[in-house]
């Protein structure tokens, strides 16, 4: 990355600097966004909250914090307990961080100066956070737009900003979220330069897995290896998300490794594995999923389905072009015009619009999904698009249950397997 000039995040060595500009850009584009927004009025403010510091349970021990998302992504800030307010008609940003007790320097450490987070963050202004209604007072805001909406993949709200005082003030509650989360969707060139950055550092800790696996070994042991490699090397701290160490059957759990099943099976001889697992490098994220013999060689059944994956993943990215949606890429027409519907949701694979949408590959024996995995039909005559959607209310029960290749060793990820399908729908 061409480092721009003024203060950058770099964790020294061989990690990457990441130009605090990055965060003023995105202040800049979500203020570009806002303005040409009817809604928004004149003299609007946005305001943020960053993530809270918490403790483990009713102990003093502290939980390794991370910054929430939203927040990150506007003021790229890394401590907890801090606000940041843009005023919308001139970009200009005002950082409010907590006022600590003299007691913070012997635990934690030196105290900050505000004209210290200024510079750290090239931010407008800094100020403490309990002058936050004073401070906002003394800007005669319109309106403050605050962040409220819902993650469509946890169902969860997202935290609204709330300070004492806040009640004084005229608050907009919906205007902010969708505006912001649109600016999300599109990185510019210096964010897609920290996602290739955290992509090559774990795809770089995935082969010394790889390399490093044998039979007999625990797959908590390769979960151990990918984070090590990936602080060590890329200064990563944080996972990505619970690593998923699969082997054997495991490999058909999508998200194993949770604490009832924390990646402790032994790996056998003749397992597949399968490893989801990505480094995250000042909250950006990677997402990488790799699957392979554990004694490095393919039985029939492993290569012809490792095969057929990887044909179907070479298909997505080949047609992958700017302006194709991931309906037209997958979908059936029919299924394409509709919703997802609340029958459908939590049933099948994940991503689909229908029970089984997929497109036929060239007469091939597995079809692409619309969420890129490959269904591989077991045996029997395969059903039409249209006749799979047209079988949606019944579902599962449209086809009765045959023979299947020999899955548990041979399993890049296996979808519900346990339902009565001719199709087995790998991801």
């Amino acid at each position: 990355m061409a480092v721009a000039a003024g203060p950058s995040f770099w964790l020294g060595n061989e990690t990457l600097k990441v130009p605090l500009a990055l965060f003023a850009l995105n202040r800049q584009r979500l203020c570009e966004r806002l303005r040409a927004s009817p809604a928004v009025q004149a003299r609007s403010v946005v305001l943020l909250q960053g993530g809270e510091e918490t403790q483990r349970y009713c102990t003093d021990t502290g939980v390794l914090f991370r910054q929430e998302s939203f927040f990150h992504w506007a003021f790229g800030v890394t401590e907890p307990n801090c606000y940041g307010a843009i005023d919308v008609d001139t970009g200009k940003s005002i950082l409010f961080v907590p006022r600590l007790p003299a007691s913070h320097a012997t635990w934690m450490g030196k105290i900050h100066s505000k004209e210290h987070f200024k510079e750290k963050y090239a931010v407008d202004d800094v100020q403490y956070t309990d002058e936050i209604a004073s401070v906002l007072t003394s800007q005669s805001p319109s309106v403050l737009l605050t962040l409220r909406g819902v993650n469509t993949d946890s169902g969860s709200i997202c935290r609204e900003a709330s300070f004492e005082g806040i009640s004084k003030f005229n608050v907009n509650n919906t205007i902010l979220h969708p505006e912001i989360v649109e600016c999300r969707v599109f990185k510019t060139d210096m964010e897609l330069e920290v996602l290739r950055y955290t992509n090559r550092v774990s795809s770089e800790a995935h082969r010394e897995v790889m390399k490093a696996v044998k039979v007999g070994m625990k797959e908590y042991e390769m979960e151990s290896l990918f984070e090590h490699y990936c602080y060590s090397r890329g200064g990563m701290r944080h996972s990505s998300y619970t690593c998923i160490c699969g082997s054997g059957e495991n490999s058909a759990v999508l998200h194993y490794g949770h604490a009832g099943a924390p990646n402790d099976r032994t790996i056998q001889d003749g397992d597949m594995c399968l490893f989801d697992m990505g480094g995250e490098y000042y909250c950006f994220s990677s997402d990488i999923t790799c699957s392979f013999p554990a004694n490095g060689k393919f039985t029939a059944d492993q290569k012809a389905i490792y095969e057929a994956v990887l044909r179907s993943c070479r298909a997505v990215m080949s047609a992958m072009k700017p302006e194709l949606s991931a309906r037209q890429g997958g979908l059936c027409r029919d299924c394409a015009r509709q919703p997802r519907s609340a029958q459908h949701r939590g049933t099948y694979s994940p991503g689909a619009r229908c029970p089984l949408p997929f497109h036929r590959v060239s007469g091939s024996p597995e079809v692409l999904a619309a969420d890129g995995s490959t269904v591989v039909w077991a045996g029997g005559p395969q059903p039409s698009a249209s006749s799979a959607c047209q079988a949606a209310p019944c579902g599962p029960q449209a086809y009765p249950r045959t023979p299947a290749l020999n899955l548990p060793a041979c399993t890049p990820r296996a979808w519900r397997t346990h339902h009565p399908l001719r199709a087995i729908v790998f991801r």
